[in-house]
C-alpha cells in the first residue's frame, strides 16, 4: 500500500513538473516578444514551440533537465530594449535572473519580489528609473544578491531593503537617489559580504555600528557626501578585502587597526579632508596591494613600516598631501611596487635606489617635492618604466646613461631641477619616448644626433640650460614633433634647413641662443606652425618671403642682425614688436649710393603723403585725447566726491576699484565679441592682475538685456567650483552692465580647436578638457540646489587657463529648475548643440545640457565643428553616426592625433554617443559621464571588482 502511494506521489510530481515546464516555455516566449532584440540574440526563443523544453535554449538553464523547470535566465549584455518583461515573474522555479548591461527602461517591476526561489537578481547597467518598489522590502524570501548599479533610480534611498535578512550582496551604486543619511539599518544585515552604495547621494557620518558587519568582504561607499571621521570599528571587520571611501568629505585622522585586517588588499580613502599622519600599522596588513590616500590634508613623516611593506604592495598613491621627510630608504626592496605617485608633497632626501628592485615599476611620479641628490643608477636598469615625472625637485648630478635609453618610457619629465651633464647618446634606445621635458636644469654639451632616431617624439623642451654646439640635423627626421623649445641655451651654428620637413610642428622656440646664418626659407613650408620665436640670436640676411605662407599667432625675430626689405605682409599691427633690434631691416625702402637725387625724390614722394596723413590723424588724435581727458576728469571728480553712479558688487575679494575697470574699457583691449556684448582684457590691481570684462549690449528691449545680466549674476555669484569660471564682481550704472571674470589665458576651446592650430591640443590635453568640463557641469546638475541648467553648452563657452584646464562659462541663459522640466518661451542654445526634444517641446532638463556636452566631446575626438561644410548638410552628430555605421568607429577619429591614443579616443567616443542619444532617458547623468570619462584611463578607475563578483 505504501509503495502504491509513493508511486502515485511520484507520478503526480512528474506531471506537475511537465506542466510547469510547458508553462515556463510559454512565459519565455512571451518575454521574448515583449523585448526589443535588434541583434537577434533571442531568435531561437521566438522560433521555439510551446511544447519544446527550454533547457537547451541559449541563455537559459534548468536545475533538472528532465523536468524542464527554468532555474536561470542570463541575458547579460545582449543590447535588449524595452521595459522589464513581466512574463519572467511567472517562472516559479527561477533562482538566477540577470538582465544587466542592456537598454531596458521604465519602472522596476514589483512582481519580481514574489518569485519564491529567486536568489540572484542583477538589473545593473540599464535605464530603469523611478523609485525602488516598497513591496520589495516585504518580498524576496530567498534573495541573496541584488544588483541595481548604474541605472537612473531616484526618490528615497531604499532603506527598507535592510528587511531582506538573507542578503549577502547589496549593490545600488551610481543611482541619483535623493540626498539622505547613510542608513544605519543596513548594518543589521549580519550576512552581508558586499555593500556597494557609491554615488548614491548619501550624507551624514559613517556610524560606528558598521563594525557589526563581520562577514563584509567589500565596502564601497565612495563618491557620496559623507562627513565626520572614519570609525575605528572598521578595523574589526576581519573579512574585509576592499575599502573604498574616496571622494567624500571625511575628516579627522585615519584610524589605527587597519594593519590587523589580514585579508585587506585594497584601501582607497582619497579625495577627502583627512588630517594627521599615516598610522604606523597601516602597511603591516599582510595582503595589502593598493593604497590610495591622495588629495587629503595628511602630513608628517611617512611611517617606517612602509619600508618593510606587505610583499604584495604594488600601487601607492599619496600625492596632494603635506607629507614631509624622506621616502623609506629601502622602499621597494620588499614589495613589487608598480605605480608610485608621491607628487605635490614636501618629501625630501634621496630617491630610494630600491624602487625597482622587483622589476615591476612602471609609473614613477615624484614631482613637486624637495627630493635631492642624483637619480639612482639602479633606475637605469628599470626597463619596465613607462612614465617618469621628477620635475620641480632639487635633484642634481648627471642622469645615468641607461636612464636616458629606457625602452618603454613614453614620458620623461626632469624639468626644474639642478641636473647636469649631457644628454647621453644612449637615448637612442628610448624608442617609445613621446615627451621629453628637460627645461630649467644645468645640462651642458651638445645635443646628440641620436635624438633624430626617436620616431615617437612629439614634444621636446630643453630651454634654460647650457647646451652648446649646433642643432642636430637629425631632428628634422622627427615627423611627429609638434613642440620644440631649445630657448635660453648657448646653441650656435645655422638653423637646419631640413627643419621644414617637420610638417606637424606647431611651436618652435629657438630664442636666446647664438644661432647664425640666414633664416631658412623652408620654415615657410610648415603650414601648421602657430608660434615661431627666433629672437635674441645672431641671424643675418634677408627675411625669406616664404614666411608669408604662415598664419602665426606669435612671431618674434627681434634682436638679430637681419637686413633688407621687410615683406609687406609683416606690416600689420600684430607684428609691431616682432622685429625690434634689427637696425638693418628696412620698412618700405632702403638707403643706396646709386642715383641719390632720384632716390631722394622717390623718398620725398613717399614721405610727404605719409606726413600729410599723419598730421591729419594727429589732429584728430589730439581732439579725441582732449575729449577723453575731460570725460576722465569729470568721472574722477564724481568718484572723488562720492557721487559716482557706478556700483561695484563683489562676489570674491577684489583689489581694484570700479574706476580702474571702467577707465580701461578701450577698444584696443577688446578680445572678443558675441551675441551678449563685448569682452575686454583689463589689467588692474597692485599685482597687475588680468581680468576679463564683459560689457553687455545696450539692447533696445531692456528686459531681455537685464534677464541675461541677472541670470549670469544669479548663477555665478552662488557657485564655487574649480571648473566654473569665477565671477569676481559686477559693475552697474543706470545704463551699463559689466561682469568682471577671472581672465582665461588660452581663450575658448572652440577658438583653440577650430580657429587656431588644433595641433596644439594633443589628446592628453583634450581628454583633460573633457573631464574638467564634465566635472563643472556635474556640479551644476547634482550639487547645486536647485539644479542649474546651463542651456548653452558649446566649445566656445568652455574656457582654457594657462595650463589648458577647462572652465564652463557664459551663464546668460542658465536656469535653476525645481522638480521636473521647465518650459521655456524661446529656444536658447547654438546650432548643432541643441537637443532634439528641446527644439520642438521647449522643455529643458539637465538632459539638454548632456546632449550639448556630447557634441563638445565629439568635437574633441573628431576635431570637426558641429556644423561645417566638410561634413555636408548634416550636423556633427548625424555625420558621426552615419560614418560609424558605414566605416566603423575609428573612421571619425581626428587623424592629427597620435595613433597611440586610439583606444582612449574610441572609449571617449562611445561616451559621447551615449550623451547624444535621441531619447533623453538614454543619456547618462553628468555624474555618470564624469565617472565613465575618468575610467577611460586605467589609473583613474575606482575599484569596482565586487560589482561583477557573485558571492552566493
Amino acid at each position: 500500500m505504501d509503495a502504491t502511494r509513493c508511486l502515485l506521489a511520484f507520478l503526480l510530481l512528474l506531471l506537475q513538473s511537465i506542466a510547469g515546464a510547458s508553462s515556463d516555455t510559454k512565459h519565455l516566449i512571451a518575454a521574448r516578444f515583449a523585448l526589443r532584440d535588434p541583434t537577434g540574440a533571442l531568435a531561437g526563443w521566438a522560433a521555439a514551440t510551446n511544447r519544446s523544453s527550454p533547457c537547451r535554449w541559449a541563455h537559459v538553464s534548468c536545475a533538472n533537465n528532465s523536468t524542464g523547470a527554468v532555474a536561470g535566465v542570463n541575458l547579460y549584455n545582449l543590447t535588449l530594449g524595452g521595459v522589464f518583461p513581466t512574463a519572467l515573474c511567472s517562472l516559479r522555479s527561477l533562482e538566477h535572473l540577470d538582465l544587466s548591461a542592456n537598454q531596458l527602461m521604465g519602472s522596476l517591476p514589483s512582481c519580481v519580489a514574489a518569485l519564491p526561489e529567486l536568489i540572484h537578481l542583477n538589473l545593473a547597467g540599464n535605464n530603469f528609473s523611478g523609485e525602488v518598489p516598497r513591496s520589495w522590502g516585504a518580498g524576496f524570501r530567498s534573495l541573496a544578491v541584488l544588483n541595481l548599479v548604474q541605472n537612473m533610480l531616484s526618490g528615497e534611498f531604499p532603506t527598507f531593503l535592510a528587511n531582506l535578512t538573507g542578503l549577502r550582496d547589496l549593490q545600488l551604486a551610481y543611482n541619483p537617489f535623493a540626498p539622505s543619511p547613510l542608513p544605519e539599518k543596513l548594518f543589521d544585515l549580519a550576512g552581508l559580504r558586499v555593500l556597494f552604495i557609491a554615488n548614491c547621494s548619501l550624507n551624514g557620518t559613517i556610524p560606528s555600528s558598521i563594525g557589526k558587519l563581520k562577514n563584509l568582504v567589500n565596502l564601497d561607499i565612495s563618491r557620496n557626501n559623507l562627513s565626520g571621521e572614519v570609525p575605528s570599528s572598521i578595523g574589526n571587520l576581519s573579512s574585509l578585502e576592499q575599502i573604498e571611501l574616496f571622494s567624500n568629505q571625511l575628516s579627522g585622522s585615519i584610524p589605527m587597526g587597519l594593519g590587523g585586517l589580514e585579508k585587506l588588499h585594497s584601501l582607497d580613502i582619497s579625495m577627502n579632508q583627512l588630517t594627521g599622519e599615516i598610522p604606523e600599522d597601516m602597511f603591516t596588513a599582510p595582503m595589502l596591494s593598493s593604497v590610495h590616500l591622495y588629495q587629503n590634508n595628511l602630513s608628517g613623516p611617512l611611517p617606517v613600516t612602509m619600508g618593510t611593506a606587505a610583499p604584495s604592495l604594488s600601487d601607492l598613491r599619496i600625492f596632494g598631501n603635506q607629507f614631509s621627510g624622506p621616502l623609506p630608504p629601502e622602499f621597494g626592496k620588499n614589495c613589487p611596487i608598480g605605480f608610485l605617485d608621491a607628487s605635490d608633497n614636501r618629501l625630501s632626501g634621496p630617491i630610494p635606489a630600491t624602487l625597482c628592485a622587483f622589476g615591476n615599476l612602471n609609473q614613477l611620479m615624484l614631482l613637486d617635492n624637495e627630493f635631492e641628490g642624483p637619480i639612482p643608477v639602479e633606475l637605469g636598469q628599470c626597463r619596465t618604466l613607462v612614465r617618469v615625472r621628477l620635475q620641480s625637485n632639487r635633484l642634481s648630478g648627471p642622469v645615468p646613461p641607461n636612464f636616458w635609453g629606457l625602452p618603454n618610457v613614453y614620458l620623461l619629465e626632469l624639468r626644474e631641477n639642478a641636473l647636469s651633464g649631457t644628454v647621453d647618446p644612449a637615448i637612442a634606445g628610448a624608442k617609445n619616448l613621446s615627451t621629453l621635458l628637460l627645461q630649467d636644469n644645468r645640462f651642458t654639451g651638445t645635443l646628440p644626433a641620436e635624438l633624430g632616431t626617436l620616431d615617437s617624439l612629439q614634444e621636446f623642451k630643453a630651454s634654460n640650460n647650457g647646451f652648446t654646439g649646433p642643432i642636430p640635423q637629425s631632428i628634422a627626421k622627427l615627423s611627429l614633433l609638434y613642440n620644440l623649445d631649445l630657448s635660453n641655451n648657448s646653441l650656435s651654428g645655422e638653423i637646419p634647413g631640413d627643419i621644414g620637413k617637420l610638417k606637424k610642428l606647431a611651436q618652435l622656440d629657438l630664442s636666446h641662443n647664438h644661432l647664425t646664418g640666414n633664416v631658412p626659407s623652408e620654415l615657410g613650408e610648415i603650414v601648421e606652425i602657430n608660434t615661431l620665436d627666433l629672437s635674441n640670436n645672431e641671424l643675418s640676411g634677408q627675411l625669406p618671403v616664404q614666411l608669408g605662407n604662415l598664419k602665426l599667432a606669435r612671431f618674434n625675430i627681434s634682436y638679430n642682425k637681419l637686413s633688407g626689405h621687410l615683406p609687406s605682409f609683416f606690416n600689420g599691427l600684430e607684428y609691431r614688436d616682432s622685429f625690434l633690434g634689427n637696425p638693418g631691416l628696412c620698412y618700405g625702402f632702403c638707403q643706396s649710393n646709386d642715383d641719390s637725387d632720384a632716390r631722394r625724390g622717390e623718398i620725398i614722394k613717399t614721405v610727404v603723403p605719409i606726413i600729410g596723413v599723419g598730421g591729419f590723424i594727429l589732429l584728430i588724435g589730439i581732439a579725441w585725447f582732449g575729449y577723453k581727458c575731460r570725460m576722465y576728469k569729470m568721472s574722477a571728480a564724481e568718484l572723488d566726491d562720492g557721487k559716482s553712479s557706478w556700483v561695484l558688487t563683489s562676489f570674491h575679494r577684489v583689489d581694484f576699484s570700479e574706476r580702474a575697470i571702467v577707465n580701461s574699457l578701450d577698444e584696443s583691449n577688446v578680445i572678443g565679441e558675441g551675441g551678449a556684448g563685448k569682452v575686454y582684457k583689463v589689467v588692474v590691481g597692485p599685482q597687475g592682475e588680468a581680468m576679463a570684462v564683459k560689457k553687455l549690449w545696450p539692447s533696445g528691449v531692456a528686459s531681455k538685456r537685464l534677464d541675461s545680466f541677472e541670470a549670469e549674476v544669479a548663477t555665478l555669484s552662488k557657485v564655487r567650483h574649480r571648473n566654473i569660471v569665477k565671477l569676481a564682481c559686477s559693475i552697474t550704472d543706470s545704463v551699463n552692465r559689466l561682469l568682471v571674470y577671472e581672465y582665461m589665458t588660452n581663450g575658448s576651446l572652440g577658438d583653440m580647436l577650430h580657429s587656431a592650430k588644433p595641433s596644439i591640443l594633443d589628446w592628453p590635453m583634450r581628454y583633460k578638457i573633457a573631464v574638467n568640463a564634465a566635472e563643472g557641469l556635474s556640479y551644476l546638475h547634482h550639487d547645486c540646489k536647485p539644479p542649474i541648467i546651463h542651456r548653452d553648452v558649446k566649445s566656445n563657452n568652455i574656457l582654457l587657463d594657462a595650463e589648458y584646464g577647462a572652465k564652463v562659462a557664459d551663464f546668460g541663459v542658465a536656469k535653476a529648475i525645481g522638480d521636473g522640466p521647465a518650459t521655456m518661451s524661446i529656444i536658447a542654445g547654438s546650432c548643432g548643440y541643441i537637443a532634439p526634444e528641446y527644439a520642438y517641446t521647449l522643455h529643458v532638463t539637465e538632459k539638454s545640457d548632456i546632449y550639448s556636452f556630447g557634441v563638445v566631446i565629439l568635437e574633441l575626438v573628431t576635431g570637426k565643428k558641429p556644423m561645417a561644410a566638410e561634413i555636408g548638410e548634416m550636423d556633427l552628430v548625424a555625420w558621426v553616426s552615419a560614418s560609424i555605421e558605414q566605416n566603423g568607429l575609428e573612421s571619425v577619429l581626428d587623424q592629427n592625433l597620435a595613433e597611440q591614443f586610439k583606444d582612449e579616443m574610441c572609449k571617449v567616443m562611445k561616451i559621447a554617443l551615449l550623451c547624444v542619444s535621441k531619447l533623453p532617458i538614454k543619456r547618462p547623468p553628468m555624474r555618470s559621464v564624469v565617472t565613465m570619462l575618468l575610467e577611460v584611463k586605467e589609473e583613474n578607475k575606482p575599484k569596482m571588482k565586487a560589482a561583477t563578483t557573485l558571492l552566493i
